[in-house]
């Protein structure tokens, strides 16, 4: 595969990671959590990975080709991100409150991530839609195989932005936790605006 290529996807693939939306909500609601950053992004990365593969193996074009199967994966990504959208709304982190938080763990927020990302079905529809349009059928190496080095140039631009993010909102709100607030349920509004819209989509 060219450099010239790559080079191409990687700066498409970075306009979609520097684009705010769910992942980026999800990102800073871990960093005024504290030392969560590194796992929610982990977990995220996961669901980026998966789709990557799902592409790759040639199952997306089969779930493209079914508007059922589509349907209920978005429907399932969109009530994810209301639930997760609303508890930011109406419990919003406090940095001081919640690095201590019982509750959190490493795992259940590496798993929230790759639903975040997993079951988003925004994120499914523009790696179906761009990865393959960046290989080449007569290069030497197979398509599946192109494809896959894409999605790792696309989870390395994804790694610093988000990881930019989550320690950048945890440096800048950790003193102040009513801007932590504020930004938070803004956090829970984005992810709501965004299943709803996906929803609305679905409907027209």
């Amino acid at each position: 595969m060219a450099m010239s290529v790559l080079a191409a996807f990687w700066a498409v693939s970075l306009l979609f990671v520097i684009t705010p939306g769910a992942d980026w909500a999800y990102a800073i609601s871990a960093g005024m959590r504290g030392r969560w950053v590194m796992p929610a992004v982990a977990g995220m990365l996961s669901g980026h990975f998966l789709v990557t593969l799902v592409v790759a193996a040639g199952v997306g074009s089969l779930i493209a080709g079914h508007p059922l199967a589509l349907t209920l994966l978005t429907l399932a990504g969109c009530v994810y991100l209301l639930w997760l959208g609303g508890n930011l709304l109406l419990r919003p982190a406090v940095p001081e409150a919640g690095e201590g938080g019982v509750t959190d763990s490493g795992s259940r927020w590496a798993f929230k991530g790759f639903c975040v990302s997993g079951l988003n079905p925004k994120v499914f529809l523009l790696f179906l839609a761009l990865l393959p349009q960046f290989t080449d059928p007569q290069a030497s190496w197979p398509v599946w195989l192109q494809i896959l080095l894409l999605g790792l140039v696309h989870l390395a631009s994804s790694l610093v932005v988000y990881l930019m993010v989550g320690y950048g909102a945890k440096a800048v709100l950790r003193t102040r936790p009513a801007a932590a607030q504020v930004v938070g349920r803004v956090s829970g509004m984005v992810m709501i605006v965004i299943a709803l819209g996906l929803i609305a989509g679905q409907v027209r």
